[in-house]
């Protein structure tokens, strides 16, 4: 299958979910970017891992489990995404072990093999249908921080029902939500359009 490479673009505050964040996750070659909603302390875990100079005092779980697998003679080989369904991301942790090319792999939560590759130094990939299905395709002005404080209008934030919004309107939310960084409520809005697309074809 040919997989489409992505890269950790930040970590941003859900606007719409208490205490979750969104790790936005981004397509190489077409900057497509890829939305995953996860708590706070896989956020945490994953931001602890880009910043390979910052130890806890004590090991976090993905730090124990790293340990363990590299203990048993294995290696991360890569993280596939290659489901999304009903919102939910489903993805492999593929495992190798370089000395006798045994491999591995099992389920996990996206958050978990994310916080896991970057362990690791490992490539993350999905497939087309998944960037086809929860990409986002607008540019961003820059990169999200952990912590960012910036509230999207309640117009976006507060919705629950999208039938009564022209499509005009879903698109100009798209853009806002995207702009505020609400990454959650982007995916919501572009999963909406594109089922009215479908309707249309």
């Amino acid at each position: 299958m040919d997989y489409k490479r992505l890269i950790i673009r930040g970590i941003s505050y859900s606007q719409t979910q208490s205490g979750a964040y969104a790790l936005l996750l981004e397509h190489e070659e077409t900057s497509v970017k890829l939305p995953v909603v996860i708590g706070n302390f896989e956020a945490q875990s994953i931001s602890l891992g880009l910043e390979k100079d910052i130890n806890p005092p004590r090991p976090l779980t993905h730090d124990l489990f790293t340990q363990f697998v590299k203990n048993t003679g294995f290696n991360i080989d890569s993280v596939i995404i290659y489901q999304i369904k009903d919102g939910v991301f489903f993805s492999n942790i593929n495992f190798k072990n370089p000395l006798s090319d045994e491999e591995l792999i099992l389920d996990a939560r996206t958050s978990d093999a994310v916080a896991m590759a970057v362990r690791f130094d490992a490539p993350i990939f999905t497939t087309s249908d998944v960037l086809n299905e929860a990409g986002i395709l607008l540019e961003l002005d820059e990169t999200p921080k952990v912590g960012d404080e910036e509230v999207i209008s309640d117009e976006v934030s507060d919705f629950n029902d999208l039938s009564g919004i022209s499509s005009e309107e879903l698109d100009q939310l798209l853009a806002d939500a995207v702009r505020e960084e609400d990454y959650d409520t982007a995916l919501r809005l572009q999963e909406e359009i594109k089922r009215r697309n479908k309707k249309i074809e």
